[in-house]
């Protein structure tokens, strides 16, 4: 079910008027979608919310965040790789630890756009992109950046600037927000600002641009994050001296990220100087995941007709035994055609590091690329011995399971991983594919219901909990569940029509 295409702006401003923001931000997103046979019909559904809660400001953030997300989505800008996604989630869940008690939500997402630019929107959303994690040098480089944006997310500096504008018209709202992604995804330096003075004036601009007392409160919370979470805090300072350098003095080479969040040389100072106010602390040296991942991210957002085979052919004459890239070049081979020559230079690297769930999952797939299925099951299967639930291995078992007709199999496989490890909206839809594949209908209904409740679109959800219900040959448990579900989001959608005074009736 590919999404259809559409231009950002209008599609964001139709599902902000079709979904008021009244739902809680912890209960319909993919974090919270409960996959497993309930314990009883009420317990296995999270609480849609009620009327008391409706309101609340983080609700809201949460989601406007989350329709901002499914726009992202249907216009490809998300990177939905599961190995890059857990990283980067990792990552930003070891900085979120110490940045707040878990009053905020985090979800941490790849943009496949080669600018170097971050950016946060509300309800907790991270975007990094692809080219600004392949421009770091270190793993403290990347987190610097990442604890910037969280800095942001905590201090609410965007959600701040929206809700300045009151509650009076959501269409206003959407616009500003849909103007901010477009600018910050499109490349041009005025699409932000010439949007948003067309949606509310040029005061509507000078409040959503960050302030320099913001930037300076972001870089001064987010340089205490990276030091608390044992990274190297010189990491923030030294990503943006790599940007300066990167402009070189050329207006037409200024980083993406330098627009939005501008840098100078004051800043730089500010933040070094910050540093010595810091208790000195153990730093943790580099995962190994950081440079493996970097080098999966250039292979991935390579242009097509991009063959990087050569790239790391010549990058290997000098340092055969560099272990990212050794995994640079698998996966080139692997991407470009080559699976059978993938799979020995995996296998080395598996029999160095034998301990990387990465490479069992490179591994498996490029033995179900060449055509070794039984190898590839073997190898999915010793990797998840070794590492039980690893979301990105099991994903990636389940879905070379679908390819070999397996579907059984995939589902009972993902139904384990999703009661116990929060899917992303895509891995929600693969586990309803499992499901269909399997013969499971009405379940397989079910799960596309969540997956458009994570998309935020409620009326799909209930049309797909329809087709649930009509499915022959249900048990009483799943028709009592899929009817309770209905029922939730049939309540919500009265809220908020209710909460819509055009749509109420007139008195008498």
């Amino acid at each position: 079910m590919t999404a259809r295409k559409s231009p950002l702006l209008p599609s964001l401003l139709s599902a902000l008027l079709l979904a008021a923001p009244v739902l809680p931000a912890q209960d319909v997103g993919p974090a919270e979608v409960p996959l497993g046979p309930p314990r009883s019909a009420a317990a296995s559904l999270p609480d849609l919310g009620s009327g008391a809660n409706a309101l609340s400001r983080r609700q809201e953030d949460y989601q406007v965040g989350r329709l901002l997300m499914r726009n992202l989505r249907s216009e490809n800008m998300v990177l939905d790789d599961p190995e890059a996604t857990g990283y980067l989630q990792a990552l930003g869940s070891r900085l979120g630890v110490e940045a707040q008690d878990g009053e905020h939500r985090l979800t941490f997402f790849v943009v496949r756009d080669p600018a170097v630019n971050a950016f946060a929107i509300p309800g907790g959303f991270i975007g990094v992109n692809t080219g600004l994690i392949l421009l770091t040098n270190n793993e403290s480089e990347l987190a610097g950046v990442m604890a910037h944006e969280i800095g942001h997310v905590v201090q609410r500096h965007i959600a701040r600037a929206v809700q300045a504008q009151g509650r009076n018209s959501l269409t206003t709202i959407a616009a500003m927000l849909g103007a901010l992604l477009i600018g910050a995804l499109s490349g041009s330096a005025d699409a932000a600002p010439g949007l948003i003075a067309l949606a509310q004036g040029t005061a509507m601009q000078q409040q959503i641009n960050f302030t320099r007392m913001e930037e300076h409160e972001a870089d001064r919370v987010g340089i205490g994050y990276l030091s608390a979470a044992g990274f190297d805090p010189a990491g923030m300072a030294g990503f943006f001296g790599t940007m300066m350098r990167e402009r070189g003095g050329s207006t037409d080479l200024v980083p993406r990220l330098l627009l939005t969040h501008p840098v100078d040389s004051v800043r730089i100072a500010e933040a070094r100087a910050r540093l010595a106010t810091l208790p000195p602390a153990q730093r943790k040296p580099d995962s190994p995941g950081y440079d493996l991942i970097r080098e999966r991210l250039r292979v991935l957002s390579a242009a097509p007709e991009n063959d990087l085979r050569a790239y790391y052919e010549r990058l290997r004459e000098r340092d055969q035994d560099k272990l990212s890239l050794r995994y640079g070049a698998a996966l080139a081979e692997l991407r470009w055609g080559s699976p059978a020559k993938a799979v020995p230079l995996l296998k080395t690297l598996l029999r160095d590091e034998p301990g990387m769930p990465l490479l069992h999952s490179s591994l498996g797939q490029a033995q179900l690329a060449a055509g070794d299925n039984d190898a590839a099951l073997a190898t999915f299967e010793k990797g998840l011995t070794l590492s039980p639930r690893n979301l990105p291995l099991s994903v990636r078992y389940a879905e070379a399971l679908l390819t070999l007709g397996q579907g059984s199999r995939a589902h009972a496989l993902l139904l384990d991983l999703f009661n116990n490890i929060a899917p992303t909206p895509e891995q929600i839809r693969l586990i309803a594919l499992a499901a269909s594949a399997a013969g499971d209908t009405g379940d397989a209904y079910f799960y596309m219901s969540e997956y458009h409740i994570s998309s935020g679109d409620l009326m799909l959800a209930t049309t797909q909990l329809d087709l649930a219900l009509a499915t022959p040959g249900l048990t009483e448990v799943q028709r009592k569940r899929f009817l309770a579900r209905r029922d939730e989001i049939r309540g919500v959608l009265r809220e908020q029509r209710g909460a819509r005074p055009q749509q109420q009736n007139p008195p008498g």
